[in-house]
């Protein structure tokens, strides 16, 4: 019963996954109704019920965008393994706080950047104009897409991939 399941909006939009259980009480309801099915079925006394792997919400939930969480990885993973100051592909990259803490920079997206040691010993505590380095890209906030949301799961559950289009894209990239 602990089996993951993919739960899509009414739009076929990839909403959230949930474990078997929450998905026949959603099923049972009727509030979601089973697209795939996974290998195998739910024994009860008195009927066997196929496992699901893909329900659809019949309505709509209307709900934020999920956001990338603010992590030093995930920093890394924006800048490609790149030092934004000299552009030296390394897997040896530091955090580096375009405008320093002391001086009222945030810890923020727009804020950090993956520097290599040299450069963020030499950057220091300057502002980018003082220590004349200038950045290769500014940095930004990077947008939650599907694949980012439920790559873990897609290697181990082949069927969902079909509903989750950023798949191949970044397979292949």
């Amino acid at each position: 019963m602990s089996t993951s399941v993919l739960v899509l909006n009414q739009n076929y939009e990839p909403l959230n996954v949930c474990n078997t259980r929450r998905a026949l009480v959603l099923v049972d309801g009727g509030k979601a109704e089973v697209l795939e099915h996974a290998f195998g079925d739910i024994r009860t006394p008195s009927r066997a019920i196929p496992r699901p792997s893909v329900i659809r919400l019949v309505y709509m939930i209307k709900r934020p965008r999920p956001r990338v969480r603010l992590t030093r990885r995930e920093v890394f993973m924006r800048d490609q393994y790149t030092c934004q100051y000299c552009g030296l592909k390394t897997r040896d990259l530091t955090l580096d706080h375009v405008i320093p803490r002391h001086r009222g920079g945030a810890h923020t997206w727009e804020n950090l950047v993956s520097a290599c040691r040299s450069c963020n010993h030499r950057k220091g505590g300057k502002a980018l104009e003082e220590c004349r380095m200038p950045l290769r890209r500014l940095p930004f906030e990077p947008k939650a897409n599907s694949y980012y949301l439920f790559a873990q799961y897609l290697d181990a559950q082949r069927d969902w991939q079909k509903f989750i289009p950023e798949w191949e894209r970044e397979k292949v990239g």
